[in-house]
């Protein structure tokens, strides 16, 4: 069967759907601008600061748009989720607002934090081996079982939608005030929120160069991009930057990414880390790695961005403590 293009995957209209029920519920999170980094950098960059959303990361937007949508005859048994933690986070706040039980999958090696705050929502979790188990696969073992419904990550229509309203929101107060960007820049993992944010802002702003970023050896949506096909990592790959250390890209976020991107970047761990701390001394805000990666590439000039106006997602601060101070030590080149 021939696969599906894009525009039949996702709309714009999918995403104003998701933002009539996320309205009032998650946070319309601010564009944050820095006058003395732009001076610094010499280009004008603006901010969508998610650390600031509910569990703070993105992931809770399409959580929420996903679950609020499940029969009234499925809530009972509940919802299942794998994720290394935003993800699981999002899920499971969601679920708890709603009244539904959550089980989550989520890796042994995932941030302490992540699991305290996702068992803090009353999620219960179940930890797995991220190098020799398949997270897919214990996720439709446990759906099986009991009969739950399935949040995946990213590779869902009503997921990708939740995502895009980000970039809705993001440009529709740039070209409020009379400021349209050359240039948007997301973090990717899955592939999920880029394709969601690429939607959305291929309809508010058709000549934005749109980018995903990605860390070092995890940089599968770039490479796919350049294949023509989804390609995936080096199993052997490692990096500091846990929320998007997917395997591979989704198979209908690639399918909407390919048509939507005009390419992608990669950054390293050091980069990512340089990243935090530009967000920290000038923006005030608390990102954790793979949440700056875009920011990131913007940052260390993995794009030509003089000049233009750019505009970057942050898309989680659940940083690990210790790989935040070590990222604060740091010295910035400006």
């Amino acid at each position: 069967m021939p696969s599906s293009p894009a525009s039949e995957i996702i709309t714009y209209a999918d995403i104003e759907a998701a933002a009539k029920i996320l309205d009032g519920i998650a946070v319309k999170t601010p564009v944050l601008e820095s006058p003395l980094l732009n001076a610094a950098l010499g280009f004008r960059l603006r901010v969508k600061a998610e650390p600031l959303q509910v569990t703070g990361s993105f992931k809770f937007r399409g959580a929420y748009n996903a679950i609020s949508r499940i029969p009234d005859d499925r809530r009972k048994a509940g919802v299942v989720a794998f994720s290394s933690g935003n993800h699981a986070q999002g899920v499971a706040a969601a679920a708890n607002m709603l009244g539904l039980p959550a089980t989550i999958l989520m890796p042994e090696d995932a941030p302490k934090t992540k699991i305290e705050l996702t068992r803090a929502w009353g999620a219960e979790i179940i930890t797995f081996n991220r190098f020799t188990e398949s997270r897919e696969e214990l996720g439709e073992t446990l759906m099986a079982e009991r009969g739950a419904t399935l949040i995946k990550p990213y590779d869902a229509p009503l997921i990708m939608a939740g995502q895009g309203t980000l970039a809705a929101e993001a440009v529709t107060t740039c070209l409020a005030g009379g400021w349209a960007p050359d240039l948007f820049i997301s973090p990717a993992g899955g592939g999920g929120l880029i394709a969601g944010c690429s939607t959305a802002v291929r309809a508010l702003s058709p000549e934005t160069k749109i980018y995903s970023s990605e860390p070092a050896g995890f940089d599968d949506t770039a490479r796919s991009l350049e294949a023509g096909t989804r390609v995936a990592n080096d199993p052997e790959a490692r990096s500091i930057c846990d929320a998007l250390l997917a395997p591979e890209p989704g198979e209908l976020t690639f399918q909407v990414n390919s048509e939507t991107l005009t390419g992608g970047l990669c950054v390293t761990d050091d980069e990512a880390m340089t990243a935090m701390a530009v967000a920290f001394k000038y923006l005030k805000l608390v990102v954790e790695p793979g949440g700056a990666v875009a920011l990131a590439a913007a940052v260390t000039g993995k794009v030509d961005c003089k000049g233009k106006n750019v505009l970057v997602v942050c898309s989680g601060g659940n940083a690990d403590a210790d790989i935040y101070a070590e990222a604060l030590s740091r010295p910035l080149p400006f």
